[in-house]
């Protein structure tokens, strides 16, 4: 999955307010309860195993071990806070929106890699699409059609079926970057 444009760099911004909250709260005892009420609320979410390593973060743990048994969306969290914890100037910046030009690349590019039988990019583009859902709004209609373009659908309109003008270009665009991924772009 190395040809993804950005992807840590996006998975950076999609997590920035969840860094950079662990970063700034892991080894303050005064900000322990707000710690500790992050790590439920991701284990409410299904981050078990980045909330184990997160423990270990807190007790001084710093190691390779610490990237044992996560998968490359936790690792990449879990190499952001202890850049940021070393160094706060490195913290993803929750502000930052990311970057919309490297939005439908790297959507295609998932989407392609996941329907060709990539089991990795099929984990990354569901956890994706389950963010984007919670999000709400054009980013839940987003999220609904992720199985439809991984199953092959390709045609714009039941794609961009009651989307906004945003969303509508976003859709066009990673249908334009699948066909390139894919070989049939005319151009």
């Amino acid at each position: 999955m190395s040809d993804f444009p950005d992807r840590h760099e996006q998975i950076r911004l999609t997590h920035a307010e969840f860094i950079c909250q662990i970063a700034q709260t892991c080894g303050n005892a005064e900000r322990r309860p707000e710690f500790q009420a992050l790590l439920a609320s991701a284990a409410q979410s299904g981050w078990g195993k980045l909330v184990e390593a997160l423990k270990r973060m807190a007790t001084g743990e710093r190691g390779p071990s610490l990237f044992s048994g996560l998968d490359e969306e936790d690792q990449v969290i879990v190499d952001a806070i202890l850049r940021g914890i070393q160094d706060p100037s490195t913290l993803p910046d929750p502000k930052q929106r990311q970057n919309p030009a490297l939005a439908a690349p790297g959507l295609a590019h998932m989407i392609h890699a996941a329907a060709t039988g990539n089991a990795q990019a099929l984990v990354l583009v569901g956890n994706m699409a389950e963010q984007m859902s919670q999000v709400g709004g054009s980013m839940a209609q987003l999220a609904g059609i992720v199985r439809p373009l991984i199953n092959g659908e390709r045609n714009p309109e039941p794609l961009c079926k009651g989307m906004d003008t945003q969303g509508e270009q976003l859709v066009l665009d990673i249908l334009a970057e699948l066909r390139k991924v894919e070989g049939h772009d005319l151009h």
